[in-house]
């Protein structure tokens, strides 16, 4: 193995995903790292991958500056690092990118052993467009910070790919549907590679009902379509907001036009504002 950062993919679920060459890389590096020690230890257990008296070492979100150092100290003396998160590429919504980014600086070699990833798996299974696609990662916890950052990627042209925690999962939906479009096409996909994964391909609203009656488990990925792209002409505004200001406030009917037709809410309220002058 030649010096430098090899970062390792590892399975998302059935440990036979695990590719030749990742093994490889885990059988002749000097020095392993993991996020979860614990799980790669398990991993090299079940394809026949020794040790032979490395200790395999922990870095994660909560390692600090001090793990990255020992990484990045073993490369400066030219021996070769594996990194290995605990499922999927590593630095997809997981660790590795402050330590990838280092190396580089200090001139080291960084590649790459490629393997499953939650992300792609979800896009091949959804059955909505692939040509392009916004990985937006995990959304905020909070309500609100979660709507405002919907409300940041609602307009990309692109099929939209999260992932989301099980518990916050019927909530994350239901603001889904409410930011990004009752209608808009999406998928949830549920322990991908696994005994019981599951697809579920449904409106927004329809996804959100179904979760909200019958709670799920599970690594989760959900997948939107991207927009619509209809024209909307400003009769077509100017009706909308005439018909909502007849029994909602400047505020809210500026908000409900402009989710009803996918524009910014400013430049609805501005609208509705010279409409109430009027």
């Amino acid at each position: 193995m030649p010096p430098g950062l090899h970062f390792v993919a590892t399975p998302i679920g059935t440990a036979r995903d695990m590719t030749l060459r990742a093994l490889d890389v885990l059988a002749s590096a000097d020095v392993i790292a993991a996020e979860d020690t614990r799980s790669l230890r398990r991993l090299m257990e079940i394809h026949g991958v020794p040790l032979e008296g490395r200790r395999i070492i922990a870095y994660h979100d909560h390692s600090g500056a001090g793990a990255r150092s020992k990484l990045l100290a073993a490369l400066a003396e030219g021996r070769s690092v594996a990194y290995a998160s605990e499922a999927g590429m590593p630095l997809i919504a997981d660790p590795g990118y402050d330590l990838s980014r280092a190396a580089a600086e200090a001139g080291h070699t960084v590649s790459v052993a490629p393997g499953a990833s939650a992300v792609l798996a979800a896009l091949t299974l959804a059955g909505l467009p692939t040509d392009a696609f916004f990985f937006a990662g995990f959304l905020p916890s909070a309500a609100s910070a979660r709507r405002t950052r919907l409300e940041e990627v609602r307009a990309i042209p692109g099929t939209l790919v999260f992932y989301e925690s099980p518990k916050r999962l019927a909530a994350s939906l239901a603001d889904m549907a409410d930011v990004l479009g009752t209608d808009r096409r999406a998928a949830m996909c549920r322990e991908l590679t696994k005994k019981f994964e599951e697809v579920r391909r449904a409106t927004l609203s329809e996804l959100a009902e179904q979760i909200a009656a019958e709670p799920v488990k599970g690594e989760v990925v959900v997948l939107v379509d991207r927009a619509g792209s209809e024209t909307v002409s400003d009769s077509d505004i100017d009706s909308a907001l005439r018909d909502a200001l007849a029994d909602h406030s400047v505020k809210d009917a500026a908000d409900l036009v402009a989710r009803a037709f996918g524009l910014k809410r400013r430049t609805v309220y501005q609208r509705a504002l010279a409409m109430g002058k009027d």
